[in-house]
């Protein structure tokens, strides 16, 4: 049986005498993909920032691969990407990405880059341009391009088909299913829900700082008696939906 890649436990933050966090309680399991899905403020960015210690945590613990989280060799097979990243101004595409593998310890391979290139849909003159004149869904592909070329088996993702095409996003699909199946690690956010159930072993719905579900989309659907995981997340978080199915308890 797999381990876990991160466990969240009791984790609670607050800012301003407010929740951000309550008592949060997740798994995410060595070779998994799982969705982090809630409504802006639910706390998903936060939750990703205590987890690269990017954001201070009020009580609780993360760990990964078993370390805590606050341990920089924890965080060794890692690679992140931030929502709305924009990669520094002053370096060129080429510049950036082969910053990225030096920090990854990842040598640049221009054949790997132009593949990489392709499954994204970016143009090879855009590593000639300076980050600053990049367009956002331009810089977006940049910083997937260096996370998918790091080569490391935990992948974690703030809002990553956030700016991209239908083309690219169908391409970022293909290639984060070849790594699903090559047993990579995958931990995202994600408002669009038809990514999570194309993607995900299991999704998260967080709401109002607490993990309200954990399951499989289509045990989420069957959870909540809904034809569909849209309706089935509108009536995880909305207090005024019919009762859900009766059936076992929800796991985190």
């Amino acid at each position: 049986m797999m381990g876990a890649a991160i466990q969240f436990r009791q984790l609670t933050k607050t800012r301003g005498g407010q929740a951000v966090l309550s008592k949060l309680d997740l798994d995410v399991i060595e070779g998994e993909f799982l969705g982090l899905i809630g409504v802006n403020g639910a706390g998903k960015t936060t939750l990703i920032k205590c987890l690269l210690d990017l954001d201070s945590v009020g009580s609780g613990s993360i760990a990964i691969f078993g370390q805590a989280h606050c341990v920089v060799g924890a965080r060794e097979q890692l690679a992140y990407l931030p929502e709305k990243f924009l990669p520094p101004c002053y370096l060129t595409g080429q510049d950036f990405l082969r910053y990225m593998g030096k920090l990854h310890g990842h040598d640049f391979n221009p054949d790997e880059v132009g593949e990489m290139l392709r499954i994204l849909d970016l143009e090879a003159a855009a590593l000639d341009k300076s980050a600053g004149r990049l367009s956002r869904g331009m810089a977006q592909k940049l910083g997937l391009a260096a996370c998918l070329l790091s080569g490391k088996r935990l992948l974690v993702m703030d809002e990553p088909m956030s700016g991209l095409d239908p083309k690219a996003r169908a391409g970022l699909k293909r290639r984060l299913l070849e790594l699903k199946q090559q047993g990579y690690t995958f931990f995202f956010s994600a408002h669009l829900l038809s990514d999570a159930e194309k993607l995900c072993d299991r999704i998260a719905i967080l709401h109002q700082g607490k993990i309200q579900y954990v399951g499989s989309p289509a045990a989420c659907c069957r959870h909540f008696n809904a034809p569909d995981l849209e309706q089935a997340y509108l009536c995880c978080i909305d207090a005024e939906c019919p009762p859900a199915r009766p059936g076992p308890r929800v796991r985190a």
